[in-house]
Formats: structure tokens, C-alpha cells, sequence
């Protein structure tokens, strides 16, 4: 199934001549499933610009860090995987982000309603409570030294 193209598509001989490769390369990578570029109505290979940032990922892999193509796919298969995982932990966090205002309304809303006013402390005059509870510094000097 071909990838939906984007606004701009090279031929196998242009990717093959900007990035130093022989497209015999480009097939290779294609074969293994590297890479899947799109195909025009007379079957030419067009490589989108999601292709090419694939391309220079898989180059750098290669090129600069050894690693041989069994080691690309794997990576690659990681980098999606962990893609696909940031997406749902930002969903989640938005999901829970959206229930703690909605509970935070609830309990406002729900104090509203009670016979018994309740008061909502927020966390600085709960921690001036607990330094008025402490003895100061300069009366604790006095009862070690009489």
C-alpha cells in the first residue's frame, strides 16, 4: 500500500546523488524495509521528505555509528514504538490533567451546596500552621542555657 505523498517527491536519482549513495543502496533499503517510498502511475520510486529524514537517520546508523541494517530495523522498530508511547503518556496525562480540574469544580461546587461551610487550605497556610507549632530558634537557646 503506497504512502499518502506529501507536497514535495524526488527520484531515486536525485536522493541517490544529494546523499552520496548508489540507488541501488535505496532499493536495498527498501527490499529490507528501511525505507517505503511511494510509487508514481509509471512506478517510479518518489521519496517524500518524511523519507529522506528516515534516509538520514538510517545513514548516520550506518555510516558514522557501524551499526549493519538487522541493527537499523531494530532501532528504527524502537524509535516508533517509543514515538507511539509518547504519544499515549501525553494523551494520559492530558486525560488526567482534564479529570483533576473537573474533580476540583466538583468539590467546589459540592461546598457550595453543604450546611457546613468547608474551608479549602492551600498549602502555604498549612505550612505557616506547622512554624507557628515549632518552638523559634531563640527560645529553645534559652532552655539549654539557664
Amino acid at each position: 500500500m503506497p504512502k499518502a505523498r506529501s507536497k514535495a517527491a524526488y527520484m531515486i536519482s536525485a536522493v541517490a546523488e544529494q546523499y552520496q549513495i548508489h540507488p541501488q543502496t535505496l532499493r536495498l533499503y527498501e527490499r529490507e524495509g528501511l525505507l517505503t517510498p511511494s510509487r508514481s502511475e509509471g512506478n517510479t520510486r518518489l521519496y517524500t521528505d518524511d523519507d529522506l529524514v528516515r534516509l538520514e537517520v538510517i545513514l548516520k546508523l550506518t555510516r558514522e555509528l557501524g551499526v549493519n541494517l538487522a541493527g537499523v530495523e531494530i532501532i528504527m522498530n524502537m524509535r516508533e514504538k517509543m514515538a507511539a508511547m509518547q504519544q499515549q503518556i501525553e494523551q494520559f496525562v492530558e486525560t488526567l490533567n482534564e479529570e483533576l480540574v473537573s474533580q476540583a469544580r466538583r468539590t467546589v461546587s459540592e461546598s457550595h451546596q453543604s450546611l457546613i461551610p468547608v474551608i479549602q487550605m492551600t498549602p502555604a497556610p498549612l505550612q505557616r500552621e506547622a512554624e507557628g507549632r515549632k518552638k523559634p530558634e531563640s527560645a529553645r537557646s534559652r532552655t539549654r542555657n539557664p
